[in-house]
């Protein structure tokens, strides 16, 4: 298959990887290669573990690309994958706590995105911010604003219900909402 930049859609590439092109499969990887990696990087902060994470999820993109059904968009599947894998490395180090079912109750009241990142003056303070999050939270927060996931693909990705992924949107808004002021309000 001949690729062309940006004229082949996502699940063009898979359907060509399921039928073993390697040219299909090696634009796909250019094409998720660092958003993936830069995802499990955050998760795991270990840039080793990481690559090895990436790898196994272009192993299991190149295997398993005749399962992909179209019942998600491909970045969805692909971050799935990626997140599966980091907790599962996770889960081999140390136990991590999951909750939030209560989830369908709460009114989210926090700020909207933008309002949060305008009031970070300089983006190292969001960044500082969205270090200090819970794990659950952190993950969250980097599909829904730096990935531009909806909260369905989040909870598709993370393999929990949308209500749990609206819990934990809320929880890392109230406290980004709160470290930004705290750090603003340190510089004035």
């Amino acid at each position: 298959m001949k690729v062309a930049t940006n004229e082949v859609d996502d699940g063009d590439l898979i359907a060509s990887i399921a039928r073993r092109d390697k040219e299909a499969f090696d634009h796909f990887y250019h094409l998720y290669e660092k958003r993936i990696f830069h995802f499990i990087r955050k998760k795991l902060n270990d840039p080793f573990d990481a690559a090895d994470i990436l790898h196994e999820v272009f192993m299991e993109v190149w295997k398993n690309a005749g399962r992909f059904e179209g019942r998600s968009k491909v970045s969805t599947w692909v971050f799935g994958i990626a997140f599966h894998k980091t907790v599962d490395r996770l889960r081999k180090k140390i136990p991590i706590p999951i909750d939030d079912d209560y989830a369908q109750q709460l009114v989210d009241k926090a700020p909207s995105a933008l309002e949060i990142l305008n009031a970070a003056d300089e983006s190292d303070h969001l960044h500082q911010c969205v270090g200090k999050l819970k794990s659950d939270q952190k993950i969250v927060i980097q599909l829904a604003f730096f990935e531009d996931m909806a909260y369905g693909e989040i909870a598709t990705v993370i393999d929990r219900p949308e209500g749990t992924v609206k819990t934990r949107i809320f929880y890392a808004k109230q406290a980004l909402k709160h470290c930004l002021a705290k750090l603003i309000g340190a510089k004035r």
